[in-house]
């Protein structure tokens, strides 16, 4: 593990029962906390920590106390599935992951068929960042849920944006070669196929996750290409190098991204002038920067955790719906549990949010944002103290982004 991830696991440990209490819930976050996309896994690990700290400062999910466990998956669907072993030897019931949808599709495989196994043991896995569509679509689980609008959702917003801008006339797609990077290429093409015919589509690279140390020669590519606009689900050192590469060779077209608010993706992109990177999320800081005892825990996250600052309300949301859940359910169950989320609608920061039954997809407001300037104003807060920060240019309500699902549950 990285020097945080092992700073943090060590707090956590430290901060248990020399014996936990048999009524703790015990919930395994299988991250990769090292390699190529540690620093992501480190951001997500602390925004569940912080959220597990606070529920037990509180009196814990439902009452009874949280026990974190953090797991290494080095980003590798082999080496989560071992470690998703070693979870269920501990006796847990609750997984958490999110940071690759490739570890998310064998974590859910693995679950579902544990479960069959072992109907007393059962196992849920909440997922609060793999965006590909098909985990609630094609191969969607009763034992997953998702907590993150997918990519098809944000896609729907972005080619939005992208179909009201008059000026956008050639887009270039470049994405990592997972199953997100290539369902992002697949349906970028058919919604602008369908909402702007005029547009070209005049590069589509995809590339190894986590390999390519330079960006420089795809960053060629786009300029050579006359793109205006780039569409992108890369995240991590993936995002952050291909930004830096774009830095460097004063690359003028417009980034539409997935993940640029993510933990580094502001300090990478700094250097933009005003507007031309664009993001769609479910939150950023200055869309509840009136929500005063909100900003106040956020300003202790961001102290504990620099230079991870606090991003994913969907955690938040997440942990929220757990307890309510369990609440409801009367019972740690992981079936009783999941039985109650089902169709929950809760309260978050932005809103009302929405678990479907039918795939177990999320729904909520999303924020296409503009990275501009601190104004003190409609942005009061930047990022990562480049003195910039998210401005909202447009906001997709969750009715307005639902889309059909194709899931078939075998439910228990």
């Amino acid at each position: 593990m990285s020097k945080f991830a092992c700073r943090m696991a060590m707090a956590m440990l430290a901060a248990l029962p020399a014996t936990p209490a048999a009524a703790d819930i015990k919930i395994a976050v299988i991250e990769g906390l090292s390699g190529p996309f540690a620093r992501s896994g480190e951001t997500l690990l602390a925004h569940v920590a912080g959220e597990a700290e606070l529920m037990n400062k509180n009196g814990g999910l439902n009452g009874e106390k949280i026990e974190l466990i953090p797991f290494d998956s080095k980003h590798s669907p082999q080496e989560a599935l071992v470690q998703l072993k070693a979870a269920t030897d501990q006796g847990v019931r609750y997984v958490m992951q999110g940071a690759s949808s490739g570890v998310s599709f064998a974590l859910s495989d693995a679950i579902t068929k544990w479960n069959a196994r072992n109907p007393d043991k059962t196992v849920l896995f909440l997922n609060y960042t793999s965006v590909d569509p098909s985990l609630t679509n094609e191969n969607c689980s009763f034992w997953h849920f998702r907590f993150e609008a997918h990519a098809d959702m944000k896609l729907e917003a972005i080619t939005n944006v992208l179909m009201t801008t008059k000026d956008a006339k050639k887009v270039y797609l470049i994405g990592q070669d997972n199953p997100a990077g290539q369902r992002v290429s697949k349906v970028t093409k058919k919604m602008l196929s369908m909402k702007r015919p005029d547009i070209q589509i005049v590069g589509d690279d995809i590339h190894a996750p986590g390999k390519v140390k330079d960006f420089a020669p795809y960053v060629s590519k786009i300029i050579a290409s006359g793109a205006d606009s780039v569409v992108t689900a890369n995240f991590g050192n993936d995002l952050a190098l291909l930004l830096k590469a774009a830095k460097d060779a004063d690359m003028k077209a417009r980034v539409y991204t997935f993940y640029a608010g993510s933990s580094g993706g502001p300090a990478s992109i700094d250097f933009a002038p005003a507007g031309q990177v664009i993001h769609i999320a479910d939150w950023h800081r200055n869309i509840t920067a009136d929500d005063a005892p909100l900003n106040a825990w956020i300003d202790g996250f961001n102290q504990k955790n620099r230079p991870n600052e606090f991003m994913y309300i969907r955690i938040k949301n997440m942990m929220g719906m757990l307890n309510k859940a369990m609440t409801m359910a009367k019972s740690q169950d992981p079936k009783a549990v999941a039985l109650a989320l089902e169709d929950m609608h809760y309260q978050g920061p932005t809103g009302d949010v929405w678990m479907r039954r039918d795939d177990h997809q999320i729904h909520m407001t999303q924020y296409v944002s503009q990275f501009v300037e601190q104004d003190g104003d409609a942005v009061k807060y930047d990022s990562e103290g480049t003195g910039k920060g998210w401005k909202t240019i447009d906001t997709i309500r969750a009715a307005d982004s639902q889309l059909p699902t194709t899931c078939a549950m075998e439910r228990p």
